[in-house]
């Protein structure tokens, strides 16, 4: 059974930094795509990074660009969000997410979710 279990979010100053943790189980990482994705109230989801182990292949959005980093530990079917320079905005619940095969950062594309980790950025 295709697990996704998300951890390390929590409440950070503006400019602090946070590490997310996605833990996968039930398949292995190389064949799907691996996204983090985050939903603010009242906002439509938002693709975050999403990686491809087996294309080494990386994807950030807009927002992310530059302040956020991806990575994956396959040893240990981990997936990572490196956060820094956080800000008010950044504030989300962040889902991490799986699709099979080729995929872009389109959450419709993602079949399997995590239950998402809550990161509020405030002082």
């Amino acid at each position: 059974q295709l697990q996704l279990v998300e951890s390390g979010g929590g409440l950070v100053q503006p400019g602090g930094s946070l590490r997310l943790s996605c833990a996968a189980s039930g398949f292995t990482l190389d064949d799907y795509v691996i996204g983090w994705f985050r939903q603010a109230p009242g906002k439509e989801r938002e693709g975050v990074s999403c990686i491809s182990v087996s294309a080494g292949a990386t994807y950030y959005g807009s927002s992310a660009k530059g302040r956020f980093t991806i990575s994956t530990d396959n040893a240990q079917n981990m997936v990572y969000l490196q956060m820094n320079s956080l800000k008010p905005e950044d504030t989300a619940v962040y889902y991490c997410a799986a699709a099979w095969g080729l995929a872009t950062c389109d959450a419709d594309e993602y079949a399997y979710w995590g239950q998402g980790t809550q990161v509020t950025v405030s002082s």
